[in-house]
């Protein structure tokens, strides 16, 4: 799958199918957002991987449509203001925050296609960390190379082309196809980032 087959493949996901995307995307972010709120003391982690959790509750049948803005409010409630830290994992933490509010608006209004700049979204995360971390003082075209070698890019590209060929084969959000997804994206508390909640 080329950049362009998986652009359109992504373009094509609707209903559940992205809805799961969002989500695989946002469960693949839940370190950055759990280490941050640990080094700055916020004690919030718990409460956000409640979220998480009731998010992907939402792609069983029966959940009910009033649940969802009070899940956005308690989200709004824990997300960081990027203004308020001088710390750069403010903006992975925020990024995260920002998949898991798409994914639920995604459950409101599912009409309007969410998962292409989720998916940019997320990789952006990955650039910026990998920009921040290793691209200081590179030319623009050494910058280049190094975003296109980088492992961390890779990944996020096997990730994310996996989980769509994964979602687009699957023709009902099965318990156990979530459950599997889900653990998928999970990485073992490894973040899109390569930073770990053991760590």
């Amino acid at each position: 799958m080329n950049a362009n087959q998986f652009l359109k493949a992504v373009s094509q996901l609707q209903g559940w199918r992205e809805c799961a995307f969002v989500l695989a995307l946002a469960e693949r972010s839940f370190p950055n957002y759990a280490l941050f709120a640990d080094a700055v003391d916020l004690k919030t982690g718990g409460k956000m991987h409640q979220i998480l959790d009731l998010a992907w509750g939402t792609l069983q049948e029966g959940v009910t449509e009033t649940a969802i803005p009070k899940l956005l409010l308690k989200l709004e409630a824990l997300s960081p203001d990027v203004e308020a830290y001088d710390a750069y994992g403010v903006y992975p933490a925020f990024d995260f925050c920002q998949l898991l509010e798409q994914a639920l608006l995604n459950r409101l209004n599912p009409s309007k296609h969410r998962a292409t700049e989720a998916s940019q979204l997320a990789t952006g995360t990955v650039m910026s960390f990998i920009e921040l971390s290793e691209g200081e003082g590179l030319e623009e075209d050494e910058l280049v190379r190094l975003l296109d070698s980088h492992p961390l890019m890779k990944e996020d590209k096997t990730f994310q082309r996996d989980l769509v060929l994964a979602l687009k084969r699957q023709r009902t959000p099965l318990e156990q196809f979530i459950i599997e997804i889900r653990e998928g994206a999970a990485n073992d508390g490894v973040s899109n980032l390569g930073i770990s909640l053991g760590d």
